[in-house]
């Protein structure tokens, strides 16, 4: 396995794997997380006080006082170049409900017309997959999820919107996502999802997790404005989505 190590001064460092991106590179980094938790638990790596993950790297932040910085580098680089687990354990999978119709969808024609398919086709094809969530970023609780079907792969509006309606269903490049809040963003907008994900009363504020995986499910403007109320009436929990429940 091809890693780079960035230091980063004297009580962090960056393992990358230049060479991995998109699903293989999310779970390679969730797995070498794993591979790390597991020797700070069990006492091998002292100092060792946080971990932040990326796409295709994470960084380790050590306590200079406790830790040997060397020492911790090499063990790490070692755990990174062995054969990792890249599947994981997490088996959530989420079925999310979202509308391609009318307002909640701005940018389904265009990305239609660009790609050479009809809505309907678009509308398949981003529906169809099960989408690894690679990272939580950007925003609270706004989870990047791909690979996208190489036909709807397009880079990001050259102008982005100064508000982005919560919920709304983008992609960008070989990702699609949800935001979870108003916002800016330069992503191309397709449906809109009436599932909250974020609530800092949750016991995990985060609805989705790195690890999971998401599928949307096409529904129509009158169900979306259902659900909407359900949810907002706690008739529904947003929990509700999960389809097959996580290993511990």
């Amino acid at each position: 396995m091809d890693i780079r190590v960035l230091t980063l001064g004297d009580s962090a460092f960056t393992i990358e794997f230049p060479k991995l991106k998109g699903a293989i590179g999310a779970r390679s980094v969730r797995a070498l997380r794993r591979s790390i938790e597991q020797e700070v638990e069990e006492g091998r790596l002292p100092g060792v006080f946080d971990i932040i993950s990326a796409s295709r790297s994470l960084t380790v932040c050590l306590n200079p006082g406790l830790a040997d910085y060397n020492q911790v580098t090499e063990r790490v680089s070692a755990l990174a170049q062995m054969p990792l687990d890249a599947e994981g354990t997490n088996k959530e999978l989420w079925i999310l409900p979202a509308c391609y119709e009318g307002e909640f969808a701005p940018d389904l024609d265009e990305v239609a017309q660009r790609s050479g398919l009809s809505v309907a086709e678009i509308i398949n094809i981003h529906s169809s997959t099960a989408y690894d969530i690679f990272l939580i970023g950007f925003l609270p609780g706004f989870a990047f999820m791909g690979e996208i079907d190489a036909r709807l792969q397009f880079p990001r509006r050259t102008s982005p919107r100064v508000r982005v309606p919560a919920g709304s269903v983008g992609i960008a490049n070989e990702q699609t996502a949800v935001y979870p809040w108003e916002s800016p963003g330069g992503w191309h907008l397709l449906a809109r999802c009436p599932v909250p994900f974020f609530n800092s009363t949750w016991t995990q504020p985060s609805l989705l997790s790195a690890g999971g995986s998401v599928k949307f499910k096409p529904i129509t403007t009158e169900e979306y404005n259902d659900i909407k109320a359900d949810l907002s009436a706690e008739r529904l929990a947003p929990q509700s989505f999960l389809s097959r429940e996580g290993e511990s």
